[in-house]
């Protein structure tokens, strides 16, 4: 049973509001008029998100504007001085106060990954403790990566010395970070940061259903209580008031683009949830997809993309740089011969997906062999390739327009200096599992043994704190791989090849991989073409949306089609 703690008093302070980057708290219990409240909410700017907090009366504010506001599915919860236990912070995390530039543009990018409001940059270029905002960030103290933030907010700036309180908000820890417990070090430091400033409690809300995160807040000491948020009806908060979301069973491949669907009303008939399949509908025209495959994708296209012998060539044809690969004839001399030329071989199944089957960075005949017996289990067709060594790069071409571009990193584990390796790898496919919906984990399969033996370990060796080790040399999400969104800064000739890669396969979606030495320099090799992208991957890029703008261009407001039509008459006319 939880404590029924008490709500803050009325604030000394009339219509108390606090400007926090990414929109405004509202204090309920500093407005006396209930018109004034709801005018307050209905000042919301555009890309931000209010909430309004220690609303006593909700169905009195809702009864003033229900077609504008909604009751916030959420709970408060609050954490007493008086009940906080101190506990040392894990290692190979720092909290720090946030600085302005990279550390902004850090924190927005995770933010975006969990799709939470980005803040406005600039707002950082004031005194905020000045206005009782407190920002931390979470570092990697050895790459001075950003692993997470939070805001905090002391209220006796806005509802008088007397209210004692504060309050917690925008905790976000990087889902691709190596390290566990970044928000609870980031939680902890900014509660002892308030009881330093001498208030008594720091409250947060969170939503209902998120299990995992109350789970996190109780085991800190916090306690829920009787409060009521509200906020204002607008296309972030859709989800909250609208009701079940329709395709809640899909991966989020499929998700993303069903939710876009819904969004713009087109209607979403589930055939096979399991399988990704799904049916789209708008006027008179209906599409069937699968993921990110859909009716536009031709069975020739497809097929292409599948056999990765068939879609070398078809690139070739059309100019784009390949590496020298050939179909393994059976012999031990081919492979010496293939070896001899290229120092460093791939083995890949002809036909697969998801990475499973492919080994690389290959220098002996033996692992060779051990290689096309494991690619076999997928392909009784085998193919070698040279190793281009460098970055993963994919770019996703759809309408044969460059959507975004991402570096894929295998994965990797980062020692404690007490856990095996097999321990690190476990830990981190659990933690990417959670980052992904269940999409990406780190096999522990004679590939990653191989690998870990060739940086000199074996799996029951503890590694060493502080020191990174790949697991794997393919940079797929589903072996544990990361992605990091590059689409800003790729090469105009990268673009141009992925492009040219689409238009010879003839395919209107299309996962264009590459390795490349950088996304900003020229050079590359082309690795194979991918009929069904993730698309949930590159948020927050519109992939979802430009996917849904091909099925169903009416589907835009009448105002961005005329926008987009004007541009092509021009691009057509150059």
């Amino acid at each position: 049973m939880h404590d029924q703690a008490v709500l803050p008093h009325r604030a000394a302070t009339e219509n108390a509001v606090a400007e926090c980057g990414w929109g405004r708290i509202i204090f309920g219990n500093s407005f006396a008029e209930v018109s004034d409240f709801a005018e307050a909410l209905r000042e919301e700017q555009a890309n931000c998100r209010d909430i309004a907090i220690y609303v006593t009366n909700p169905h009195v504010l809702l009864a003033t504007a229900p077609q504008e506001l909604f009751l916030d599915p959420s709970h408060t919860y609050r954490l007493m001085r008086e009940d906080y236990e101190e506990q040392p912070l894990p290692s190979g995390i720092t909290i720090r106060t946030i600085r302005p530039g990279s550390d902004v543009e850090a924190v927005n990018r995770i933010f975006a990954a969990r799709n939470m409001v980005v803040i406005r940059p600039e707002f950082f270029d004031d005194n905020l403790e000045a206005r009782g905002l407190h920002w931390l960030v979470a570092e990697d103290p050895q790459t001075g990566d950003i692993l997470g933030a939070v805001m905090g907010v002391d209220h006796t700036f806005y509802t008088g010395p007397d209210d004692g309180g504060s309050s917690l908000w925008c905790l976000a820890a990087d889902p691709q970070a190596r390290q566990a417990g970044i928000g609870k070090a980031l939680t902890r430091t900014l509660a002892e940061h308030f009881w330093s400033l001498g208030r008594e409690y720091m409250d947060l809300t969170v939503m209902h259903d998120n299990e995992a995160a109350i789970s996190l807040y109780e085991k800190l000491g916090f306690r829920r209580i009787q409060s009521f948020t509200v906020k204002r009806k607008n296309t972030f908060n859709e989800k909250l008031f609208t009701g079940p979301e329709q395709g809640a069973e899909l991966n989020p491949y499929a998700r993303i683009i069903v939710d876009e669907a819904r969004r713009r009303g087109i209607h979403v008939e589930i055939i096979d949830a399991e399988g990704g399949l799904f049916r789209l509908s708008l006027g008179g025209r209906m599409v069937v997809c699968r993921e990110s495959l859909s009716e536009f994708t031709s069975a020739v296209a497809m097929s292409i993309c599948d056999n990765k012998e068939i879609s070398r060539r078809v690139v070739a044809e059309a100019g784009v740089k390949v590496p020298d690969q050939v179909g393994w004839d059976g012999t031990r001399e081919q492979i010496e011969d293939f070896l001899a030329r290229n120092g460093s071989v791939v083995v890949k199944p002809v036909r697969g997906e998801q990475g499973t089957g492919i080994s690389v960075d290959l220098r002996t005949v033996e692992e060779i062999e051990t290689a096309i017996a494991t690619a076999q289990r997928m392909s009784s067709a085998v193919l070698l390739e040279q190793y281009f060594e460098g970055q993963d790069l994919r770019l996703v071409v759809i309408n044969f327009r460059l959507v975004a571009a991402a570096i894929r990193k295998p994965a990797a584990v980062t020692g404690d200096g007490s856990s095996t390796i097999a321990e690190l790898i476990d830990a981190q496919s659990r933690r990417r599992m959670a980052a992904t919906g269940g999409e990406s984990r780190i096999p522990i399969d004679a590939e990653t043994k191989r690998i870990v033996r060739a940086a000199g370990y074996d799996m029951d060796a503890i590694l060493p704190e502080g020191v990174e080790l790949l697991v794997r040399k393919t940079a797929n999400l589903h072996t544990g791989g990361t992605i990091h969104d590059v689409t800003d800064a790729v090469h105009p000739e990268l673009v141009q090849a992925a492009i040219n890669v689409a238009k010879a396969i003839d395919i209107p979606v299309v996962g264009v991989d590459f390795m490349v030495r950088s996304p900003s320099f020229a050079d590359y090799v082309f690795i194979e073409a991918n009929e069904r992208p993730g698309l949930a991957n590159h948020e927050p890029q519109p992939t979802a949306q430009r996917f849904v703008d091909l099925l169903f261009p009416l589907s835009l407001p009448a105002e961005a089609r005329v926008q987009r039509s004007g541009r092509r008459s021009s691009e057509h006319k150059t």
